[in-house]
């Protein structure tokens, strides 16, 4: 269960696009996404990512910078970082 902030900007029959907004800690929860989707940070990002297989990765995002991930990836994503952080998914249906 996602304790961040998901606001959904917009969504038609090709994209769906949500903008997270995460205070220090806080998560998506476990999901797995059903669509291709990119990414693109407002503000930078300290990201850590858990995996289904006991995987924790941490890493830097700076702002303004977009990633692309594939439809089936799991995971849960926390800000471990000290100060709240935004990113935009936009889903390609």
């Amino acid at each position: 269960m996602c304790n961040c902030q998901a606001t959904q900007l917009l969504e038609d029959d090709r994209v769906r696009v949500t903008r997270f907004d995460f205070q220090p800690g806080e998560d998506t929860g476990w999901h797995v996404h059903p669509f291709d989707y990119v990414i693109t940070t407002v503000t930078e990002c300290h990201l850590r990512i858990e995996l289904p297989d006991g995987t924790v990765s941490d890493t830097l995002v700076p702002a303004g910078t977009a990633y692309q991930r594939v439809k089936g990836t799991e995971h849960n994503v926390i800000n471990a970082g000290t100060a709240p952080m935004a990113f935009v998914e936009v889903e390609l249906k």
